[in-house]
């Protein structure tokens, strides 16, 4: 039997029916999906040190478990010292099994990390989607924290199929993201 993610299992077992449920859907395919969860880290200082963005690529590869891609400028900027194809930041786009266990990892291990952690804010895109602000990527157990030299940020943004915000934010509650208590107009 192939391998199967326990978030990807709950989705599947408690998520859709309660989706099915809350937004009265005539089909199970109607219920909004994660389709992917795009890291992304800017990463400005490596224009004066390119080990910076060599160090950063190698964080995330460890952080996503999948080899990360280097972001170029796309044009010239004087002030800011920046050349057309510069390598200024780091992606990694997680797909399928490995979205789940990443977002697994996050849920439990990572978030609760964070120093005064109280919850995330519960402002979608406008179009189900979400992206969360990361302070510090040593909230993650792959970092080992005597190789850190310089703390970055960066963004996870969550890509769903949803139509709404409301939609995409019951989706991402149900699977489990621990979203600050808003109150809804």
């Amino acid at each position: 039997m192939a391998y199967v993610p326990t978030l990807k299992k709950k989705y599947l077992d408690e998520v859709v029916p309660a989706l099915v449920k809350e937004f009265s859907y005539g089909s199970v395919m109607q219920a909004p999906k994660l389709e992917k969860i795009v890291l992304n880290q800017g990463v400005g200082a490596a224009i004066a040190d390119k080990k910076i963005i060599e160090v950063a690529t190698e964080e995330m590869t460890n952080i996503a478990g999948q080899k990360a891609v280097q972001t170029k400028s796309k044009k010239d900027i004087s002030n800011f010292k920046l050349r057309k194809k510069m390598p200024i930041g780091v992606r990694v786009t997680l797909r399928k099994e490995r979205m789940y266990e990443f977002l697994e990892r996050l849920i439990s291990v990572a978030l609760p990390r964070i120093r005064d952690f109280r919850g995330i804010e519960g402002k979608m895109d406008g179009r189900g989607n979400y992206t969360l602000g990361i302070p510090e990527q040593i909230i993650f157990p792959e970092i080992i924290l005597d190789k850190v030299n310089r703390i970055n940020g960066m963004n996870i943004t969550f890509v769903t199929t949803a139509e709404t915000d409301e939609e995409g934010y019951a989706l991402l509650k149900e699977l489990g993201l621990p979203f600050k208590n808003v109150k809804k107009n």
